[in-house]
């Protein structure tokens, strides 16, 4: 079972959450050509170790959160709201 801390709601099973996709794909602008499209949606790499993926915690704040996860051990390194002026507001906070 792997448990996420979400910054607003605290430590929370992962059925709370629904999985984003990796956080680190960079997608082209949207008059891209077909390919540029295609390799940001289908070419990814199968990382072994940290990722850096997004999930929505759906039935707590419904808030999308960057989260850094080892895909070996499912080990969460750290967890951050994905939209910068929310994050700016929380560490302003503490």
């Amino acid at each position: 079972m792997i448990r996420i801390h979400c910054p607003f709601c605290g430590e929370r099973d992962h059925s709370e959450f629904a999985y984003g996709g990796d956080g680190s794909v960079v997608y082209p602008a949207l008059d891209a050509s077909a390919e540029a499209w295609h390799d940001a949606v289908f070419l990814r790499e199968n990382i072994r170790g940290l990722q850096v993926e997004t999930w929505q915690h759906v039935n707590g704040c419904r808030q999308w959160l960057r989260v850094e996860r080892s895909t070996v051990t499912h080990e969460i390194t750290s967890v951050q709201a994905c939209h910068p002026g929310v994050a700016t507001v929380l560490e302003s906070e503490q």
